[in-house]
């Protein structure tokens, strides 16, 4: 059965359509597609339907990263419907859990930086007002927060 993991960020522009892609980029080399189905989402529908951010996506294509996600606000039928359900930061936690229909739902709810290895970090930062060391950093801390999500459900299994 597949593990079927949501990541989410406020706009759905940047950091969680990041996380989905590098996800789908680590799990294909690992031979582990089939093993899940990822999705992302924002906590606003401000940017519902549009592409990533075209800065995101042109730092993404600097690392081979291709993000072809579409903006989508979260629905309360992710809450069931996703195993997990990965915030970016401390706000986007809270307003998850206040959203989240009930316990077992709100149970679903973590930090994306709980899985890093290598960084010690509390947060994936918001890099849609900063410049472009910022967009780096998102990709990077990212990628080891993929590596070590990847990992985990590895053990878990």
């Amino acid at each position: 059965m597949k593990k079927k993991i949501l990541f989410v960020c406020l706009g759905n522009i940047c950091r969680s359509p990041m996380a989905e892609t590098i996800m789908q980029a680590m799990a294909k080399e690992a031979g582990r597609e089939a093993e899940f189905e990822l999705d992302s989402a924002g906590l606003i529908a401000y940017h519902e339907g549009e592409e990533a951010d075209p800065r995101m996506r042109q730092h993404a294509a600097r690392h081979g990263y291709r993000i072809t996600h579409l903006s989508r606000p979260i629905r309360e039928s992710d809450f069931r419907y996703f195993d997990l359900i990965l915030g970016m930061d401390d706000s986007n936690i809270d307003r998850l859990k206040r959203l989240a229909p009930d316990l077992e739902t709100e149970a679903k709810v973590q930090r994306m930086t709980d899985y890093c290895c290598q960084r010690m970090e509390d947060h994936v930062p918001d890099p849609y007002y900063g410049g472009a060391s910022g967009f780096e950093h998102v990709i990077s801390l990212l990628e080891d927060a993929c590596r070590g999500l990847l990992e985990n459900l590895k053990a878990d299994d």
